[in-house]
Protein backbone atom coordinates (compact mmCIF):
# COMPACT_ATOMS: atom_id res chain seq x y z
CA UNK A 1 0.00 0.00 0.00
CA UNK A 2 1.30 3.45 -0.94
CA UNK A 3 0.23 6.72 0.59
CA UNK A 4 0.98 10.21 -0.63
CA UNK A 5 0.36 13.70 0.63
CA UNK A 6 -2.64 14.98 -1.29
CA UNK A 7 -5.49 17.40 -1.01
CA UNK A 8 -7.89 17.42 0.80
CA UNK A 9 -6.22 14.54 2.67
CA UNK A 10 -3.80 11.65 2.11
CA UNK A 11 -4.44 9.32 -0.83
CA UNK A 12 -3.73 5.61 -0.41
CA UNK A 13 -3.53 3.07 -3.21
CA UNK A 14 -2.07 -0.24 -4.31
CA UNK A 15 -0.23 -0.26 -7.62
CA UNK A 16 -1.82 -3.52 -8.73
CA UNK A 17 -5.33 -2.04 -8.45
CA UNK A 18 -4.53 1.43 -9.81
CA UNK A 19 -4.36 2.67 -13.40
CA UNK A 20 -2.63 5.78 -14.72
CA UNK A 21 -5.09 7.45 -17.11
CA UNK A 22 -3.61 9.94 -19.58
CA UNK A 23 -6.31 12.09 -21.15
CA UNK A 24 -6.03 13.35 -24.73
CA UNK A 25 -2.35 14.29 -24.98
CA UNK A 26 -2.81 14.57 -28.73
CA UNK A 27 -0.86 16.50 -31.35
CA UNK A 28 -3.88 18.62 -32.33
CA UNK A 29 -4.17 19.94 -28.77
CA UNK A 30 -0.51 20.15 -27.75
CA UNK A 31 1.60 21.04 -30.78
CA UNK A 32 1.99 24.35 -32.65
CA UNK A 33 0.11 24.25 -35.95
CA UNK A 34 -2.57 21.94 -34.61
CA UNK A 35 -6.30 22.38 -34.08
CA UNK A 36 -5.89 24.07 -30.69
CA UNK A 37 -3.55 26.67 -32.10
CA UNK A 38 -5.83 27.26 -35.10
CA UNK A 39 -8.54 28.33 -32.66
CA UNK A 40 -6.26 31.02 -31.27
CA UNK A 41 -5.12 29.18 -28.15
CA UNK A 42 -1.63 29.36 -26.68
CA UNK A 43 -0.58 25.71 -26.90
CA UNK A 44 2.62 26.39 -24.96
CA UNK A 45 0.47 26.34 -21.82
CA UNK A 46 -0.40 22.70 -22.51
CA UNK A 47 3.00 21.60 -23.79
CA UNK A 48 4.61 22.89 -20.59
CA UNK A 49 3.27 19.89 -18.65
CA UNK A 50 4.88 17.31 -20.96
CA UNK A 51 8.14 16.86 -18.97
CA UNK A 52 6.24 16.20 -15.73
CA UNK A 53 3.95 13.77 -17.53
CA UNK A 54 6.99 11.99 -18.96
CA UNK A 55 8.51 11.55 -15.50
CA UNK A 56 5.33 10.09 -14.08
CA UNK A 57 4.79 7.78 -17.04
CA UNK A 58 8.37 6.50 -16.88
CA UNK A 59 8.12 5.78 -13.15
CA UNK A 60 4.71 4.14 -13.52
CA UNK A 61 5.97 1.90 -16.30
CA UNK A 62 9.10 1.00 -14.33
CA UNK A 63 6.90 -0.03 -11.41
CA UNK A 64 4.77 -2.24 -13.66
CA UNK A 65 1.59 -0.18 -13.31
CA UNK A 66 -1.30 -0.27 -15.77
CA UNK A 67 -1.46 2.63 -18.25
CA UNK A 68 -4.50 3.87 -20.17
CA UNK A 69 -4.27 6.51 -22.91
CA UNK A 70 -7.32 8.28 -24.32
CA UNK A 71 -7.82 10.19 -27.56
CA UNK A 72 -10.81 12.32 -28.47
CA UNK A 73 -11.44 10.88 -31.92
CA UNK A 74 -14.51 10.22 -34.06
CA UNK A 75 -15.25 7.72 -36.79
CA UNK A 76 -14.46 9.00 -40.29
CA UNK A 77 -18.17 9.17 -41.19
CA UNK A 78 -18.87 11.15 -37.98
CA UNK A 79 -21.70 8.78 -37.10
CA UNK A 80 -20.60 9.01 -33.45
CA UNK A 81 -20.50 12.84 -33.45
CA UNK A 82 -23.93 14.34 -32.72
CA UNK A 83 -24.83 17.67 -34.31
CA UNK A 84 -25.07 19.18 -30.83
CA UNK A 85 -21.30 18.70 -30.55
CA UNK A 86 -20.19 19.44 -34.11
CA UNK A 87 -22.32 22.56 -34.55
CA UNK A 88 -21.55 24.18 -31.20
CA UNK A 89 -20.20 27.74 -31.35
CA UNK A 90 -18.77 29.47 -34.39
CA UNK A 91 -15.27 28.03 -34.93
CA UNK A 92 -13.33 28.42 -38.16
CA UNK A 93 -12.95 24.64 -38.26
CA UNK A 94 -15.38 21.99 -37.08
CA UNK A 95 -14.95 18.32 -36.22
CA UNK A 96 -14.32 16.41 -39.44
CA UNK A 97 -13.08 19.43 -41.38
CA UNK A 98 -9.63 19.37 -42.94
CA UNK A 99 -7.23 21.03 -40.52
CA UNK A 100 -3.49 21.61 -40.20
CA UNK A 101 -2.92 17.95 -39.20
CA UNK A 102 -5.65 16.22 -41.18
CA UNK A 103 -9.35 16.00 -40.43
CA UNK A 104 -10.17 17.48 -37.03
CA UNK A 105 -10.66 14.91 -34.23
CA UNK A 106 -11.04 11.98 -36.62
CA UNK A 107 -9.46 8.64 -35.70
CA UNK A 108 -6.39 7.76 -37.74
CA UNK A 109 -5.57 11.34 -38.72
CA UNK A 110 -2.11 12.71 -37.77
CA UNK A 111 -3.54 15.31 -35.38
CA UNK A 112 -5.46 12.71 -33.40
CA UNK A 113 -2.30 10.80 -32.50
CA UNK A 114 -0.68 11.05 -29.08
CA UNK A 115 2.44 13.22 -28.98
CA UNK A 116 5.77 11.45 -29.51
CA UNK A 117 6.97 12.10 -25.94
CA UNK A 118 4.08 10.08 -24.47
CA UNK A 119 3.53 7.47 -27.15
CA UNK A 120 1.82 4.29 -25.89
CA UNK A 121 3.90 1.14 -25.62
CA UNK A 122 2.72 -2.31 -26.70
CA UNK A 123 0.29 -3.71 -24.15
CA UNK A 124 -0.94 -0.32 -22.93
CA UNK A 125 -4.62 0.45 -23.41
CA UNK A 126 -5.58 3.14 -25.94
CA UNK A 127 -9.19 4.34 -25.91
CA UNK A 128 -10.74 6.44 -28.69
CA UNK A 129 -13.60 8.33 -27.09
CA UNK A 130 -16.33 10.19 -28.99
CA UNK A 131 -17.21 12.39 -26.03
CA UNK A 132 -15.45 14.41 -23.40
CA UNK A 133 -15.52 11.67 -20.77
CA UNK A 134 -13.33 8.58 -20.96
CA UNK A 135 -16.20 6.26 -19.99
CA UNK A 136 -18.93 7.50 -22.34
CA UNK A 137 -19.47 5.09 -25.27
CA UNK A 138 -16.13 3.33 -24.65
CA UNK A 139 -15.08 -0.07 -23.22
CA UNK A 140 -13.09 1.53 -20.40
CA UNK A 141 -15.34 0.45 -17.52
CA UNK A 142 -15.29 -3.18 -18.63
CA UNK A 143 -11.51 -3.15 -19.09
CA UNK A 144 -10.90 -1.68 -15.64
CA UNK A 145 -13.30 -4.08 -13.93
CA UNK A 146 -11.71 -7.05 -15.66
CA UNK A 147 -8.30 -5.93 -14.38
CA UNK A 148 -9.45 -5.38 -10.80
CA UNK A 149 -8.82 -1.61 -10.93
CA UNK A 150 -10.33 0.43 -8.10
CA UNK A 151 -8.15 3.58 -8.14
CA UNK A 152 -7.28 5.97 -10.99
CA UNK A 153 -4.48 8.53 -11.27
CA UNK A 154 -5.27 11.14 -13.93
CA UNK A 155 -3.18 13.49 -16.01
CA UNK A 156 -3.79 15.19 -19.36
CA UNK A 157 -5.79 17.96 -21.01
CA UNK A 158 -7.78 20.01 -20.75
CA UNK A 159 -8.37 20.23 -17.02
CA UNK A 160 -11.87 21.67 -17.03
CA UNK A 161 -13.24 19.71 -19.98
CA UNK A 162 -12.14 16.14 -20.72
CA UNK A 163 -10.12 15.59 -17.53
CA UNK A 164 -12.80 16.87 -15.18
CA UNK A 165 -15.57 15.04 -17.06
CA UNK A 166 -13.63 11.77 -16.85
CA UNK A 167 -12.99 12.20 -13.12
CA UNK A 168 -16.67 12.86 -12.47
CA UNK A 169 -17.59 9.76 -14.49
CA UNK A 170 -15.05 7.77 -12.47
CA UNK A 171 -16.49 9.06 -9.20
CA UNK A 172 -20.01 8.02 -10.21
CA UNK A 173 -18.66 4.53 -10.95
CA UNK A 174 -17.02 4.17 -7.55
CA UNK A 175 -13.35 4.78 -8.37
CA UNK A 176 -11.03 6.69 -6.05
CA UNK A 177 -9.49 9.22 -8.44
CA UNK A 178 -6.48 11.49 -8.06
CA UNK A 179 -5.49 14.31 -10.44
CA UNK A 180 -1.85 15.36 -10.73
CA UNK A 181 -1.87 19.14 -10.56
CA UNK A 182 1.26 19.81 -12.62
CA UNK A 183 0.39 17.12 -15.18
CA UNK A 184 -2.81 18.79 -16.33
CA UNK A 185 -3.47 22.15 -17.95
CA UNK A 186 -6.00 24.37 -19.67
CA UNK A 187 -5.80 27.03 -22.37
CA UNK A 188 -7.34 29.20 -19.62
CA UNK A 189 -5.28 28.98 -16.39
CA UNK A 190 -8.12 30.31 -14.26
CA UNK A 191 -10.30 27.39 -15.40
CA UNK A 192 -7.64 24.93 -14.20
CA UNK A 193 -7.42 26.59 -10.80
CA UNK A 194 -11.20 26.55 -10.38
CA UNK A 195 -11.45 22.92 -11.45
CA UNK A 196 -8.84 21.78 -8.93
CA UNK A 197 -10.79 23.51 -6.18
CA UNK A 198 -14.09 21.99 -7.30
CA UNK A 199 -12.76 18.43 -7.49
CA UNK A 200 -11.35 18.40 -3.96
CA UNK A 201 -13.99 20.56 -2.28
CA UNK A 202 -16.24 19.28 0.50
CA UNK A 203 -13.85 16.57 1.60
CA UNK A 204 -12.92 15.43 -1.89
CA UNK A 205 -16.41 15.28 -3.35
CA UNK A 206 -15.01 14.15 -6.71
CA UNK A 207 -11.46 13.15 -5.82
CA UNK A 208 -8.00 14.16 -4.75
CA UNK A 209 -5.25 16.35 -6.20
CA UNK A 210 -1.50 16.13 -5.66
CA UNK A 211 1.71 17.06 -7.44
CA UNK A 212 3.77 14.69 -9.52
CA UNK A 213 6.61 15.08 -7.01
CA UNK A 214 4.32 13.87 -4.22
CA UNK A 215 3.32 10.83 -6.25
CA UNK A 216 6.89 9.99 -7.24
CA UNK A 217 8.02 10.35 -3.65
CA UNK A 218 5.35 7.89 -2.51
CA UNK A 219 6.31 5.44 -5.25
CA UNK A 220 10.00 5.56 -4.36
CA UNK A 221 9.49 5.26 -0.61
CA UNK A 222 8.86 2.15 1.51
CA UNK A 223 5.44 0.65 1.06
CA UNK A 224 3.09 0.35 4.03
CA UNK A 225 2.38 -3.21 5.10
CA UNK A 226 -1.07 -4.47 4.15
CA UNK A 227 -3.51 -5.17 6.99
Amino acid sequence: MMQLAARPFAYSFELKSTALVIIDMQRDFIEPGGFGASLGNDVSLLSAIVPACQRVLAAWRAAGGRVVHTREAHLPDLSDCPPAKRDRGNPALRIGDAGPMGRILVAGEPGSEIIAQLQPKPGETVIDKPGKGAFHATPLQELLQRSGITHLVFMGVTTEVCVQTSMREANDRGYDALLLEDCTESYFPQFKASTLEMLRAQGGIIGWTATSAELLSAMSGPQRPQR
